[in-house]
């Protein structure tokens, strides 16, 4: 593990990991017990910054890139969903991480999610954000990523996002009920009340499966609560870090 020769906002460390031979680019602050922030599928670790500074006074904050995302190299070939899964796996590893909690936002929460069920031990707690995995996206929300990925083709931009390879057996937007059901961590399920992308009714048929889970909805339209309700979310999630 090697830092960067720089320090982000406020004290945020800039810095890489090797994991599994893939040399890995995340943010890191604060002290005390590890809180691992995996970012959505159209964005990277700086989502997190206001997380980060809310929260580094208490916790330990670890906010990766994702495989093929951010500032870290990208197979153009594009990845399969056990990627990210393995990858995530690799990082808490090797950082040697023991029982961190797991904060998932959009795809990221899948990822973490998948995390946990592949071994109900990896993680204390897991809190996942306007997730995908949980249902369908909406249909609304299937135009709207498709709009933003041909406007960014369009104009020659890069998309924020690799290509995210299919293989039979997997299934982006849904983990399953007898997984979910079978899921042991305890779990807060954080949900803006008029996602475009991933409908609250996702959120709350997930709360009925999952065993010792709590969902929160914050008013108004968006995907983003984290950031759109920043204070709100806050105090949700310290109120749930810090009560057994």
């Amino acid at each position: 593990m090697t830092k960067e020769s720089r320090k982000g906002r406020t004290g945020v460390e800039e810095l890489k990991l090797n994991v599994n031979g893939y040399r890995a680019h995340y943010l890191k602050a604060g002290s005390g017990q590890p809180v691992v922030l995996v970012h959505g599928g159209a964005s990277d670790s700086r989502d997190w910054y206001g997380t980060i500074n809310a929260l580094s006074h208490r916790y330990t904050l670890y906010a990766p890139d994702l495989i093929g995302f951010g500032k870290n190299e990208r197979n153009e070939k594009g990845y399969y969903l056990s990627d990210f899964s393995d990858f995530l796996t690799g990082f808490i590893k090797s950082l040697q991480l023991e029982k961190p909690v797991l904060v998932g936002h959009s795809f990221g929460a899948r990822v973490c999610l998948d995390v946990a069920l592949r071994d109900n031990q990896s993680a204390v707690k897991l809190v996942l954000i306007d997730a995908s995995g949980l249902g369908n996206i909406s249909r609304f929300g299937s135009a709207l990523f498709t709009f933003f990925w041909a406007l960014r083709k369009l104009l020659r931009q890069p998309q924020p996002h690799p290509t995210f390879l299919p293989r039979e057996g997997d299934d982006y937007n849904h983990v399953g009920t007898n997984k979910l059901a079978g899921l042991a961590t305890p779990t807060l399920l954080v949900w803006k009340s008029l996602d475009p992308y991933m409908p609250v009714s996702n959120a709350r048929q997930a709360a009925k499966l999952i065993p010792d889970a709590r969902l929160e909805i914050l008013p108004g339209y968006g995907h983003a609560p984290q950031q759109q309700n920043r204070e709100a979310f806050v105090r949700l999630l310290l109120d749930f870090l810090d009560n057994d």
